[in-house]
C-alpha cells in the first residue's frame, strides 16, 4: 500500500485534505506531519500515524519523509523564510527517495517578477523548478484565489455599508473555496494518472467585482456598489482600520494582480476531480456575508 504524507495538516488545507482522504480510503496508510504533534492528536485518534518535523529542520524531515511514495506538500506560511524551507523540503524529499511529490503552489500569468505579487510568485516558482529539477515525479496544484480570503480583502461591513472597496479595477478572479480545493487534492493523491502535471485548482468561472457586487446586492436585498478603488486609497483604508502591514501589502498587491488579469484562469479542471460542481460564488458569498 502506498504511504501518503500530508505536511501543514494542522493547519486549515492540510486537515481537509487529510479528513477527505480518511473518507476516501481510511487512515491506514496516511501520515501528517506537525511542528507540534499534539496540535494533531484529533487526526491521530482516528488512526493516523502523526510524525514531528519542521520545515526548518532539514534532518527531521528526511526522517519524516523515509520510506513515504507520495507527498502532499503544503507551501510553507512564513513568506520572508519559504525559499530556504521549501529548499530543505525538496532536498529531503530527493535522499529520502519519495515517489511523488505534490505540491500546492498557486496561478499567475506572469513569471517576469513585474506581477504585483512577484513577492508571493517567486517563491512558488523556486519551488517547482526545483521539483521538475529534483527528478522526482510530481503534481503542480496551482491554486486560485481562495473565497474564504474574500471578506478579508473586502472587510466585514460591505452589507452595511453598501459598499464594496478593492483596487482589482475591472479584473477578474476564478474564485474557489479551499474546501474544494482540498478536497480536489485528496481526489490527485488517492487516484493515479496525475504524473508530471501541473493542474489549475480554481472555479470554472471568473468573476468581476462588480459581479461579485451583483451577487450581494441580490443577497441582500438592498444595493452594493463596487468602487475600483486605487491602490494607495485602499492601502490608506487598512491603514486606519490597524491592518499590519504584510496584510496591507497582501490585500493591494492582489487587488492589483486581478486588475492585471493574474487569476482570470477558469477552468473545469477541479470540478472534474472532484466529480461534483463546485460551491458557487454566490454560496460563497452568503456564507460569508448572509447571516
Amino acid at each position: 500500500m502506498e504511504k501518503i504524507l500530508i505536511t501543514g495538516a494542522t493547519g486549515p488545507l492540510g486537515k481537509a485534505v487529510t479528513e477527505r482522504l480518511i473518507a476516501l480510503q481510511g487512515p491506514a496508510a496516511l501520515s501528517v506531519l506537525a511542528r507540534d504533534p499534539a496540535k494533531a492528536a484529533d487526526l491521530q485518534a482516528k488512526g493516523v500515524t502523526v510524525l514531528q518535523a519542521d520545515y526548518n529542520d532539514y534532518n527531521s524531515l528526511l526522517q519524516a519523509f523515509t520510506g513515504i511514495s507520495k507527498l502532499y506538500f503544503v507551501s510553507g506560511n512564513d513568506i520572508a523564510h519559504r525559499i530556504p524551507q521549501h529548499e530543505n523540503v525538496v532536498k529531503a524529499a530527493t535522499e529520502a527517495g519519495v515517489g511523488h511529490i505534490h505540491y500546492t503552489s498557486f496561478q499567475r500569468r506572469t513569471e517576469d517578477g513585474s506581477s504585483p505579487i512577484a513577492f508571493l510568485a517567486a517563491a512558488h516558482l523556486h519551488t517547482e523548478q526545483l521539483i521538475r529539477a529534483s527528478g522526482i515525479t510530481y503534481t503542480i496544484l496551482k491554486h486560485s484565489l481562495y473565497a474564504d480570503f474574500l471578506p478579508m480583502f473586502l472587510g466585514n461591513q460591505v452589507i452595511t455599508t453598501g459598499q464594496l472597496f478593492f483596487p482589482a479595477g475591472e479584473g477578474k478572479g476564478a474564485f474557489a473555496v479551499r474546501q474544494d480545493m482540498a478536497e480536489a487534492g485528496a481526489a490527485v493523491l488517492a487516484s493515479s494518472g496525475h504524473e508530471n502535471k501541473a493542474y489549475e485548482i480554481c472555479g470554472s468561472h471568473a468573476y468581476s467585482f462588480a459581479e461579485v457586487a451583483e451577487i450581494l446586492s441580490e443577497l441582500a436585498g438592498k444595493k452594493i456598489v463596487y468602487t475600483a478603488a486605487e491602490p494607495a486609497a485602499y492601502a490608506e483604508l487598512l491603514t486606519k482600520a490597524g491592518a499590519p502591514e504584510m496584510a496591507i501589502q497582501a490585500g493591494v498587491g492582489f487587488g492589483q494582480a486581478i486588475a492585471q488579469g493574474e487569476f482570470d484562469f477558469p477552468d473545469d479542471t477541479m470540478e472534474r476531480l472532484l466529480g461534483r460542481p463546485a460551491f458557487s460564488l454566490r454560496e460563497i458569498l452568503k456564507n460569508a456575508y448572509i447571516r
